[in-house]
């Protein structure tokens, strides 16, 4: 009898503290804080400055450049970029020069850096009005031509003016002069969830 009291006795205290600490564990949600990101939509331009001279002469394909935002740019009372935010980007495709044709290139933004530091991707370009495409026009005429050009109010007199002819010389370079102005254009939303505050 003594035994038999002895082994129940262990097992009460064993069974007993093992299931007062099993309570059941709901999960649980932390609630998170009540915080809408801003889209910024497709098309919108930002205005930029050059940090750095790009060239089709010495850059790549793939060369990594900067540009700093000149104005703070608003969405109703938010500022959702300040100025001096920066801009990083590659050169995703350069034309060399050829006869008639000058060189052109076409950059790629890919994030933008606040000032405090926080990173966030958007997809742009440098704006241009030949899709984006730095450069690219018709390079200047081997030479120019005297060509009569007759007058309707004054009957019997020419003057002479000089016109380019189809030939045309070898292209030049592109180059975008440290801080040139420029526009990036967003082709996609860009959602901001960081916002600075003064």
């Amino acid at each position: 009898m003594k035994n038999f009291i002895i082994s129940t006795s262990i097992l009460v205290t064993l069974i007993f503290p093992l299931s007062a600490n099993c309570v059941d564990i709901q999960s649980v949600e932390i609630p998170m804080r009540d915080y809408a990101e801003i889209e910024i939509p497709a098309g919108t331009f930002i205005p930029v400055m050059n940090t750095q001279e790009i060239s089709t002469q010495h850059c790549q394909e793939g060369y990594k450049v900067k540009f700093i935002c000149t104005n703070d740019l608003f969405l109703y009372d938010t500022n959702i970029i300040p100025e001096e935010t920066v801009f990083y980007g590659y050169i995703e495709k350069i034309n060399e020069p050829v006869v008639g044709t000058n060189s052109a290139m076409k950059i790629k933004i890919t994030k933008m850096v606040l000032q405090d530091g926080y990173e966030l991707p958007i997809k742009g370009y440098i704006y241009s009005t030949n899709n984006n495409l730095i450069g690219g026009g018709i390079s200047e005429p081997v030479k120019y031509r005297a060509m009569p050009q007759y007058s309707s109010i004054a009957k019997g007199k020419a003057t002479l003016q000089a016109r380019p002819t189809m030939e045309r010389k070898m292209g030049v370079h592109t180059t975008i002069a440290t801080g040139a102005n420029l526009i990036i254009i967003l082709t996609a939303p860009a959602y901001i969830t960081h916002t600075l505050t003064n």
